[in-house]
């Protein structure tokens, strides 16, 4: 018997994690095509996240084409050609809109800062001015981070949730945390946007 590996609610959201991502590029394995850096060195938040955000959009805009071409060769009773799907991912990527992914920096800067509680990345030290707008005042600097051994030490599991790795003793541990979880997404009400509450 063939079980279906699938969620038992929604779909899949990600072609790839958001923490899995982080580890890779902070190991400089420049995972999916990101730009490669020393793993010593680190590289700030800012960088990361755009590297990530890229990332995904080349996944996305690879799977419409891909989903295309199968569809087409398909309908035509052709083989699959590379060089369309190229072209296609590259007729895509152009039209993504940024913020198809829903990551906003805000959500991955408080990801970011789950990952610090636990210890995985730690400051390098280095730092470097940050650029804003010739009317802004100088903002904050832009920190280096890396991983600590905790970081690369953790597991795939871990690293797939760290909040749940963060705060799963507190909400029992386990399945127990599991179902507490469960639970309150079960009792959240969902709204859709611009609807009116009329009683």
């Amino acid at each position: 018997m063939v079980t279906m590996l699938r969620p038992e609610r929604g779909g899949f959201l990600r072609p790839f994690g958001c923490g899995w991502f982080i580890r890779e590029y902070l190991l400089g394995n420049a995972p999916y095509g990101s730009p490669r850096i020393d793993p010593h060195e680190g590289a700030p938040q800012a960088d990361i996240f755009k590297a990530y955000k890229k990332a995904l959009h080349r996944e996305f805009a690879t799977d419409m084409a891909v989903r295309e071409e199968e569809k087409a060769a398909r309908k035509g009773e052709r083989s699959i050609s590379p060089e369309r799907i190229e072209e296609r991912t590259e007729y895509f990527l152009a039209r993504i809109p940024y913020k198809l992914t829903c990551c906003r920096f805000h959500s991955f800067v408080v990801y970011f800062s789950n990952l610090q509680r636990l210890e995985w990345v730690e400051a390098t030290g280095k730092e470097e001015p940050s650029e804003f707008q010739e009317h802004y005042p100088p903002g904050p600097p832009r920190r280096y981070f890396r991983l600590t051994t905790e970081g690369q030490e953790a597991g795939d599991v871990a690293w797939s949730n760290p909040l749940f790795t963060l705060y799963g003793e507190r909400w029992g541990g386990g399945e127990n945390a599991r179902e507490y979880l469960r639970e309150l997404r079960r009792r959240h009400k969902y709204t859709r946007v611009g609807s009116k509450n009329r009683s």
